[in-house]
């Protein structure tokens, strides 16, 4: 039962638990379910929305699950693994490991619990490749696998009876000498001015699960469900590592989703609009390579479907993803995809196909008149999925633009997903445990081995109950004091409405000067708009009434979140970093040409890890050298003692 109490007038309740878990995904929902599993009975979990959040609303043509071979005689194994995900660089060799050596625990409880991944008669779960993957680890339960993977664990929370709190946005971290003590929360269900507006949860330990800083980009993957809570933690003095790196690759608009494996593999026709849809032209590459090029790359993108830097030289597919830059934010113009048309290159007899897009389609059986009708061949589903959201791709173009789809930093853990801040952990994307190149797929199982990392720690080493909750409020007054004179500031702003404005704001700078082209003065500039905006943001934001200051604080949040990310970005660059990884950096000089001369990679940076730390308004940097993968004693043993006397936590 909460104990409410009184704090300037305002009512607030104080629940206390053991574990707040903050985030209601695949990952945070499975940190749930694993410290339920672990003994901790005195938990719960904290959403803003549990139908939100890219797990449940996200997904790809064949979205990907990354894990240990299961299937067929190909020799692999958890060091081979861990070697993959380490040489990607700038990841920790220790994480490396413990997602490779927990990525078949993780997926066989996915399968225990009813994720439906394939598998043959014999019981072998066969896999496919993937990108920057030797093997044939990656699996797939179709486009929405994370949602089967939210759904079912979502029912395992429900059935232990670990209770959700649904509908509350958490706005502060309250800390105490370097340890996390609980959160502060509004409850968006009761946005009345000092009536339960503000909660407060005492609590031992954080998971934070929150996703990452997803409302940072307009030209987005992400569900608009989606903003991410980075800032807060910054905010508490959450390190972060690896902000630089993103993957951004071609989407649609009008509904957000991925476009890659089929609906590049049948061959669509890229055409460019005005603003107004007309002047309608087929997407020239004559600059670049020759027609017959166009089309191999088309096909490629289904495979290599995020940008990537290293495929711009030699006529890589990553120059598709820069025609279609070019054309919408050097020309002002609007691209779309047409499956009812072919490229005009193509031959009716699939002819100047290369070999391998050639053999795909044949060997698929899809070698039909038209890009819809090889599509409806290869991946009906595809065409359903758009149908649902009022989309024909039988009947009409489908707009598309290079999007931001998943942030490989974030908050800096170590092997056990605890952060900087002691008892606070990160799972999922909201951790950083991802390096410059990742299979596609390991995210799903990093979030998983992460939960599941930071459930055993807690259930091993952190099992103190709560302060009591006068040591508590004595600990989290100050922290919602300000938090409850920046809402009254904001409030008593009656000049109209401007907290979309100022969102439209965040991503159009995002998206037009930090994304995959970048230019060193440009971002810092975005850096310096976005200090000077947290400065004065109480007095720059303007409400229509209480029922917006969920969002008011959402948009501090993000600008936190900008201020850093781009703090990030420009100590990179002065650092001689250079394009890699989803982003070129632009080389001073006109990014009107067909394409500018870009800085290239500073191979050297690929052993280091960027960490970064917000304090008092201010971004400090440092440069640490990445954790080898560990060479542990694998005596069967010794490893036996050790484990019946606790020693590896």
């Amino acid at each position: 039962m909460p104990i409410h109490i009184d704090i300037h007038g305002y009512s607030v309740e104080i629940f206390s638990f053991h574990t707040i878990v903050v985030g209601s995904g695949a990952a945070g929902l499975n940190a749930a379910d694993s410290l339920y599993g672990y003994g901790q009975r005195n938990i719960a979990v904290v959403t803003e929305g549990l139908q939100m959040g890219v797990s449940r609303n996200a997904g790809s043509d064949k979205q990907t699950y990354y894990k240990l071979t299961l299937a067929g005689d190909s020799a692999d194994s958890v060091a081979d693994m861990a070697q993959t995900l380490f040489s990607g660089g700038c990841m920790h060799g220790d994480l490396a490991l413990c997602e490779a050596a927990l990525s078949v625990q993780a997926f066989y409880k996915l399968v225990g619990i009813g994720v439906p991944f394939p598998h043959n008669r014999y019981g072998e779960y066969v896999g496919y490749k993937t990108d920057h993957d030797p093997y044939r680890r990656a699996t797939s339960a179709g486009p929405l696998t994370s949602r089967y993977m939210t759904e079912k664990l979502e029912a395992q929370v429900k059935t232990k009876g670990i209770r959700i709190f649904d509908g509350y946005k958490v706005i502060g971290i309250v800390t105490d000498n370097g340890e996390c003590k609980g959160l502060i929360a509004l409850n968006k269900r009761q946005l009345h001015p000092k009536d339960g507006m503000f909660v407060l949860f005492n609590c031992t330990n954080v998971v934070f699960a929150a996703g990452g800083p997803a409302g940072l980009y307009r030209c987005s993957v992400y569900p608009e469900s989606q903003t991410g809570a980075s800032g807060v933690a910054f905010e508490a003095g959450v390190r972060g590592c690896n902000l630089t790196e993103w993957q951004y690759g071609i989407a649609s608009v009008r509904f957000r989703w991925n476009l890659s494996g089929s609906y590049q593999q049948v061959l669509p026709r890229y055409v460019s609009t005005d603003r107004n849809g007309n002047d309608a032209c087929e997407l020239s590459a004559a600059a670049f390579f020759h027609p017959s090029q166009m089309l191999n790359n088309i096909f490629l993108k289904g495979y290599q479907w995020p940008f990537d830097a290293r495929k711009i030289e030699n006529c890589g597919s990553s120059l598709i993803d820069w025609l279609v830059y070019r054309e919408i934010r050097e020309r002002g113009r609007r691209v779309f995809l047409d499956y009812t048309h072919n490229p005009s290159a193509l031959q009716a007899d699939f002819g100047n196909l290369g070999t391998e897009a050639r053999a795909y389609l044949e060997t698929s059986g899809a070698l039909q008149a038209t890009p819809f009708e090889r599509l409806a061949h290869l991946n009906p589903s595809a065409i359903d999925l758009y149908r649902t959201h009022g989309i024909d791709l039988s009947a009409e173009m489908l707009e598309i633009a290079v999007c931001a789809q998943h942030n490989n930093g974030g908050l800096a853990v170590n092997c056990w997903w605890e952060t900087n801040l002691k008892h606070f952990f990160a799972v999922g994307e909201a951790a950083g445990t991802h390096g410059v190149y990742r299979p596609g797929g390991s995210a799903l199982n990093a979030g998983q081995v992460g939960g599941t990392r930071a459930a055993m720690y807690i259930a091993h080493n952190y099992t103190d109950d709560a302060p009591s909750a006068d040591d508590f409020i004595r600990l989290a007054e100050n922290m919602l004091t300000r938090k409850i004179q920046l809402a009254e500031r904001m409030l008593n702003n009656h000049k109209g409405d401007n907290v979309r404005k100022i969102r439209s704001a965040i991503g159009d700078s995002m998206s037009k000067y930090a994304a995959h082209v970048r230019k060193t003065g440009d971002i810092r500039k975005v850096m310096e708009e976005a200090q000077s905006q947290l400065a004065g943001v109480a007095e720059q934001t303007t409400l229509a009434g209480a029922h917006e200051l969920a969002d008011a604080f959402e948009n501090i949040d993000l600008i936190t979140a900008q201020y850093v990310y781009t703090c990030a970005m420009c100590d990179y660059a002065a650092n001689g970093g250079g394009s890699r990884g989803s982003y070129l950096v632009c080389a001073d000089g006109d990014t009107d040409a067909d394409l500018p001369a870009f800085v290239p990679c500073n191979e050297k940076l690929y052993g280091m890890i960027q960490e970064i730390i917000y304090r008092q308004g201010i971004c400090h940097t440092a440069w640490t050298n990445v954790r080898p993968i560990p060479r542990s004693d694998d005596w069967f043993e010794n490893v036996w003692k050790d484990y019946l006397s606790n020693n590896q936590y």
